[in-house]
């Protein structure tokens, strides 16, 4: 029995960004990618689940911006 491949979590943003462009369908990505379906929605999803946090402060200070 083979184990489980284990993706590096940059190797899991590109893929889910990728997806989320929009420019290929999710199944021609899994196949260029060499990924599963499935795999491939759980990534995108993660990432637009987590997009908000990266907004957040979380009681660290941040450098402010001038807009």
């Amino acid at each position: 029995m083979s184990k489980r491949k284990q993706h590096h979590p940059e190797f899991k943003a590109k893929v889910a960004l990728e997806a989320l462009k929009g420019e290929e369908s999710v199944s021609e990505l899994a196949s260029r990618f060499r990924v599963h379906l499935t795999m491939m929605h759980q990534w995108k999803r993660a990432v637009l689940e987590g997009a908000s946090g990266v907004f957040e402060r979380g009681g660290r200070k941040t450098p402010e911006f001038d807009e």
